[in-house]
C-alpha cells in the first residue's frame, strides 16, 4: 500500500493530505507513521496550473520575427519551420515542458500542427517528453491543407491531405489517447490555412471519437479580415456554419469579436483560451476576458508558442491577465483570486476536465508548492502570490507523483536538455 503523502507546514490553506493520486484532506494534519512528510513551511499552495494554448516546438525560433504583426511574423518563421525535424520537436517539448512545470503547470495543452514530411511519429515524441517531465498533456493533432499556391499563408511544403490527416488522427489516438494523462485533441491550425471541408470533417471526426476540439480564433483584424475575404462572413459566422461553435470546443486568443458574438460563445460554452503576453509581444490586441466571463464562457490562460512568448512559463500570464483586463474594463475588472481562477479551474472547463484545477477534498492531487517568504508581508496570501514577483515551485505534483521537489524537475536533466535545445536551434540561424 501506498504511504500517505502530508504536504506540511504552508501558510495557506494549511496541510494537504494525498492517498491514491488524490487530495484527501485539507487542514491542520498530524502525520501517522509511515507517512511522507514534503515540508512546506511558510509556502502557498493552488492547484496545479492548466495551460490552455501552446506550441511547444517553437522553442526553436525563440526572438524570431521580433517587430512583425501576426502574418508577417508567420511568413517570416514559417520556411524555418518547414526545415524542422522529429527530433527537433522532441528537444523543445523536453525543455517546455519541465519550464512549464516549473512554473506550476501540471496539464499543459499543445498545439502541434507541423508533420515533419508526414512522420506523425512526432506527436509520439511530444507525448513521451510529457511522460518523462511527468505532466499531463492535451496532444492537439494540429493540422493545414491549404498552403501558399492554393492561398492560404504557409508554404506547401507544410500541409497535407485532408485523407492522410483523418487517418494520421485516428491512429495517433488509437496509440496515445488514454483521457487522463494524454487527451487527444483535434485542432486545425486556423481559418489562414484550412479549408472548409477539413474543419467539418474534422469535427465529424471528434465527436465520432469523443475528442475536444481546438483552432485559433480572431487573434488579429487582419486575421478576422482575412475570413471575411476568403469567405464572406466573419470568422464566428464562418465557424458556427461548420460545426464549431459548442462546449466541446475551445479557441486560442479571440480577440476581435464584437458584443453579440461574445454572447453567442458564451451562450454555447465554447471555451477562450487567454494569451495575454504573446498578445502583446505581437501587438494584436487585448481579449475582452471580463465580457467573456460575464457572458458565461469558460476562460483559460494560455502562454502560446516561445516564439511569441519568450518566457515560455504559464506562472507570469496570470498577473498579466490581470493587468489586461484592468486596462480594458478599469480596475475592478478581474481580482488576484479571480485571475489565479483563469489559470486553474477555468482552464480545466476549457479542457474538458471539471475535475481539475480544484484545490479539494477529492480532487486530483495536482499541487503547486509556491515558496512565499517574500510576501510575508502582504496579509492576502492570494493576492501576494499574483502580484508579488514572478517565481518558481518549490514543489509540483500531479496526480500525487513528484514531478519538482526543492526547485528541481525530477524526470530529466533539465541543464543538459537546455544544451542539447540551444544546440539544435542554431542549426537554423543559417
Amino acid at each position: 500500500m501506498a504511504a500517505r503523502k502530508v504536504l506540511r507546514g504552508a501558510r495557506w490553506p494549511g496541510d494537504i493530505a494525498v492517498e491514491h493520486g488524490l487530495i484527501s484532506k485539507i487542514g491542520s494534519i498530524t502525520p501517522d507513521p509511515g507517512d511522507e512528510v514534503i515540508a512546506c513551511d511558510g509556502a502557498v499552495i493552488t492547484a496545479g496550473l492548466v495551460n490552455t494554448h501552446h506550441h511547444l516546438f517553437q522553442w526553436l525560433t525563440r526572438g524570431g520575427g521580433d517587430g512583425c504583426d501576426l502574418l508577417s511574423w508567420l511568413r517570416k518563421l514559417y520556411p524555418i519551420w518547414v526545415r524542422i525535424s522529429v527530433e527537433d520537436v522532441a528537444a523543445a517539448a523536453t525543455v517546455g515542458l519541465a519550464e512549464l512545470a516549473m512554473s506550476g503547470a501540471t496539464t499543459v495543452a499543445d498545439h502541434h500542427y507541423i508533420v515533419p514530411h508526414g512522420d506523425d511519429s512526432v506527436f509520439d515524441a511530444i507525448a513521451l517528453a510529457a511522460r518523462k517531465v511527468g505532466v499531463r498533456l492535451h496532444l492537439s493533432r494540429g493540422s493545414m491543407d491549404v498552403g501558399e499556391s492554393a492561398g492560404g499563408l504557409p508554404p506547401d511544403d507544410v500541409v497535407e491531405g485532408i485523407d492522410a490527416i483523418l487517418a494520421s488522427t485516428e491512429a495517433v489516438t488509437a496509440r496515445l489517447h488514454d483521457g487522463d494523462r494524454v487527451s487527444v485533441v483535434i485542432a486545425p491550425a486556423s481559418t489562414l490555412c484550412v479549408s472548409p471541408q477539413l474543419m467539418v470533417e474534422s469535427a465529424n471526426l471528434a465527436r465520432k471519437l469523443g475528442l475536444r476540439m481546438h483552432t485559433h480564433l480572431a487573434e488579429t483584424i487582419d486575421m478576422e479580415q482575412d475570413c471575411v475575404d476568403r469567405f464572406g462572413r466573419r470568422s464566428v459566422d464562418v465557424l458556427e456554419e461548420l460545426g464549431w461553435i459548442d462546449n466541446d470546443v475551445w479557441f486560442a486568443h479571440v480577440i476581435h469579436l464584437n458584443a453579440s458574438e461574445i454572447v453567442r460563445l458564451g451562450a454555447a460554452g465554447t471555451g477562450i483560451a487567454h494569451c495575454p503576453s504573446s498578445n502583446g509581444r505581437l501587438g494584436a490586441g487585448l481579449c475582452p476576458v471580463r465580457d467573456f466571463l460575464d457572458a458565461g464562457a469558460p476562460v483559460g490562460l494560455g502562454v502560446d508558442g516561445s516564439a511569441s512568448s519568450e518566457g515560455g512559463t504559464l506562472f507570469p500570464e496570470i498577473k498579466m491577465a490581470l493587468y489586461f483586463a484592468r486596462l480594458l474594463s478599469g480596475p475592478s475588472a478581474m481580482s488576484p483570486t479571480q485571475a489565479l481562477e483563469l489559470a486553474t479551474v477555468g482552464g480545466a472547463r476549457c479542457l474538458g476536465r471539471p475535475d481539475l484545477g480544484r484545490l479539494e477534498v477529492g480532487a486530483p492531487a495536482d499541487i503547486a508548492v509556491w515558496p512565499a517568504d517574500d510576501i510575508e508581508d502582504i496579509e492576502d496570501p492570494i493576492a501576494g502570490l499574483v502580484l508579488g514577483p514572478t517565481r518558481e515551485v518549490r514543489h509540483l505534483l500531479v496526480g500525487g507523483d513528484e514531478v519538482v521537489i526543492d526547485g528541481e524537475v525530477q524526470g530529466i536533466d533539465l541543464r543538459a536538455a537546455h544544451t542539447e535545445l540551444a544546440r539544435r536551434a542554431r542549426a537554423f540561424w543559417d
